[in-house]
Order: structure tokens, then sequence, then C-alpha cells
């Protein structure tokens, strides 16, 4: 029962930040029906932010959130109106193929800014400390401080959409850009805060990620699967779907836990000779996979 018990409050625990990645994705998409396929790249220049703020000012790395939200801010702002904005003249293919050569250039310039090497956290003030709830639960206070900053985050994003004038013009713009724009709203200005949201959060969920998560130029690439996972199966542009999608995603990806335990109640064999966790990405892909099939609006989609 300890297994099982910890593999749920794992895979809870790390859906909460895997849905804060997603978070602005979904954003992009709901407000412009845009696919940012540099999302992970995104996430992976959070985390060296997060690492490199750290290890410049010997702060705590917790501290250098931060500033990986500004840099995420400025990036998606930048990338907005210096790029995307004139692939939205083109074609749906055009923005696709855009995005995934913005990806190329900023996974690349990673790799000669910070060379390929791993690179982690190894000081701070919860690394390496661990919180034990009973039940042969323990958590590491590094997931446990990340996903309730996510929660904080994610209530902060849904204040501003669903609180704000500012959220409210997103939300129209989002719904028709046209008739928004008739209102009197800056589309323009609507769709590049959409960017720079989306910047803000997934560099936030890098400079919390790193802190129990090597990082290299590479790393963008899982998580912008997961990412997509996490808005398919939640509905494109809806931020109560993507927080509820994370956590089922983060479940998904414990399986190899619930398994053990499932092998070790029944005593079946054949179960514990199955290398599971070599396979614990699978089931996350399988899970899109099928969600494009059987529900492509997503269980929680708002946009047809």
């Amino acid at each position: 029962m300890d297994i099982l018990v910890s593999s749920v409050v794992a895979g809870v625990l790390i859906g909460m930040v895997l849905a804060l990645v997603a978070l602005g994705l979904t954003i992009i998409f709901g407000v412009m029906d845009i696919v940012n396929f540099a999302h992970g790249e995104f996430l992976m220049l959070g985390m060296y932010t997060g690492l490199l703020t750290a290890d410049a000012t010997g702060m705590d790395p917790l501290l250098g959130i931060p500033v990986a939200a500004v840099v995420g801010y400025l990036l998606g702002i930048a990338c907005y109106w210096g790029f995307i904005r004139f692939l939205l003249r083109g074609p749906m293919v055009a923005q696709l193929l855009g995005t995934f050569g913005l990806m190329l250039l900023l996974r690349n310039l990673a790799l000669l800014l910070f060379g390929s090497e791993d690179r982690g956290v190894n000081a701070g003030l919860l690394v390496g400390k661990s919180v034990a709830f009973g039940m042969g639960v323990i958590v590491p206070a590094t997931k446990l401080a990340a996903a309730a900053l996510s929660l904080v985050s994610f209530a902060a994003v849904w204040l501003l959409m669903n609180r704000t004038r500012v959220g409210k013009a997103l939300t129209a713009t989002a719904l028709n850009a046209q008739a928004a724009r008739y209102m009197g709203i800056p589309t323009e200005r609507m769709n590049a805060l959409a960017w720079g949201i989306g910047g803000a959060t997934v560099t936030v969920a890098g400079a919390l990620i790193v802190n129990f998560w090597s990082v290299n130029p590479y790393v963008g690439l899982l998580f912008t699967m997961i990412a997509f996972t996490i808005v398919a199966l939640g509905g494109f542009g809806s931020v109560p779907g993507a927080l509820a999608a994370g956590i089922v995603v983060g479940l998904l990806m414990e399986i190899p836990g619930i398994w053990d335990f499932v092998a070790y109640a029944t005593e079946w064999d054949w179960m514990m000779d199955v290398p599971v966790t070599s396979f614990k990405y699978t089931f996350v892909y399988l899970a899109y996979f099928v969600i494009m099939v059987v529900r492509p609006r997503g269980l929680f989609g708002w946009k047809h």
C-alpha cells in the first residue's frame, strides 16, 4: 500500500508542475490559434535562468523564479513583435514551420552558450531535504514547493483572466478577434500579452523544475510533448482544463509504481518481469493519441 500511495502523491505533485508547463501553451493557442513548437525551449531557458541566477548570486534557487518570469515575459513579447506577428499573415503551415524554426534557433543558441552537458542545482534551502506524511509517503521538499508555487501561479493567471479588464479583453480576443477589434480592444497588444504570459508561466515552471531535474539544451523536447498531451486532454484554451489534465498526466507517469504495487499484491511473476519503468512516457503519448482520436476538443475544451 505504501508504494501505491507514494506513487499517487508523486503523480499529483509532478502533475501540478507539468500543468504549469502547459498553461502558457494553452493560453497562446486559446488566444491566437497558433501552436508554439518552441514552448519547450522557453522552459529550457527558464531552467537555465534559475540555475545561473543561483550560481551568480549565491541565492537560493527558488529566489530565481521572479528573474525567470521576467526573462520569459520579455522573450515572449520579443518573439511576438519581432517574429510571430509576421507569421500570422501566412498559411497555417508557415506558422507551424516558423515556430519549429524558433525552437531550433533557441536550442542551438543554448548549445552555443551553455554547452551540451547536463547541469543541475546542487545546493539550496530545500535541496536534499524531504517531508514525511506518514503511510510511507516521503516527498522531496523541492517537488512539494514546486507543486505549491505552481498552484499559486495558476491562481494568479486565473484571477487575471477572469477578474480583470485585461483578462476579459484576452478572452474576447480569443473568442472573436475581429469582433473584439471592432469593440476597441487592441488585439495586437492582446496577442503580444498572451505570448508574454505564456513565456512567463513556462519559464517559471522551468525555474521550479531545475531544482530536481537536470537541464541541457535538449530537455525542451520531452516537456513539449508532455505539454501537448496536457493541452489536448484539458482542452485547447482551457486554464482549469490544463490543471486537471496535468494531474492526470502526472499520474500516468507514475504508472510504474502502481504496476509494482499490483505485482506485489497479486504475486504475479510475469508482472514483475515487465520493465514498465522504461515505458513510462509511452503511456503519456498513448493517451495523447487516444484523446486526439476520440475527443479532439479535450475534456474541457471551450473553443470550436
